[in-house]
């Protein structure tokens, strides 16, 4: 057999389609940072968001998964895609601080996913048995409706403070 069947025959299907989800979200988040399309960067999240969000549902923190895809990919992300398709001349906008220094970026990212990867490879990790998965939804729940209450429904106020901001400074442009 060959070295890379070795491998992959050490690695179960579970740690492949992990490392799957993980390799999804970080190509993701390097492609909305790195790209220079608006629209190419939007999907580019969307594909970091999703695989944000599979990585959670992968631990078994299902309200976090599902919040995950309701929130930053049903809103905010649809929200930005609407933006930029609704937007006029969004390609003659010129950016406010442009691209500069890919050379020394590149040097430190690559400096500290060198640093990563060897704490990875040395680390002596701990293997913990595998416990039976239980929902995590119905617990979350009862706190944000009892313990959590007032944070929670402050948030609600503040949110609601901050949309109202916002569409009266957009009403604001729309008028000039």
């Amino acid at each position: 057999m060959s070295p890379v069947a070795d491998v992959f025959e050490i690695i179960r299907l579970s740690d492949q389609v992990w490392f799957l989800f993980a390799t999804l979200a970080v190509v993701g988040g390097a492609g909305a940072a790195f790209s220079r399309n608006l629209v190419y960067s939007a999907f580019a999240l969307l594909a970091a968001l999703f695989g944000v969000a599979a990585l959670f549902a992968w631990l078994s923190a299902d309200y976090l998964a599902i919040t995950q895809l309701i929130v930053y990919v049903g809103g905010i992300l649809v929200l930005f895609l609407f933006a930029v398709m609704l937007t006029n001349r969004i390609t003659e906008v010129e950016g406010s601080n442009p691209i500069v220094g890919y050379k020394p970026a590149a040097a430190v990212s690559l400096g500290v996913f060198g640093m990563l990867a060897y704490v990875a490879v040395s680390t002596d990790w701990k293997t913990l048995p595998v416990t039976s998965r239980f929902e995590t939804t119905a617990p979350i729940g009862d706190m944000l409706l009892s313990t959590y209450l007032l944070p929670f429904e402050i948030l609600s106020v503040v949110i609601l403070g901050a949309l109202v901001g916002a569409v009266v400074m957009a009403r604001k442009e729309m008028k000039n």
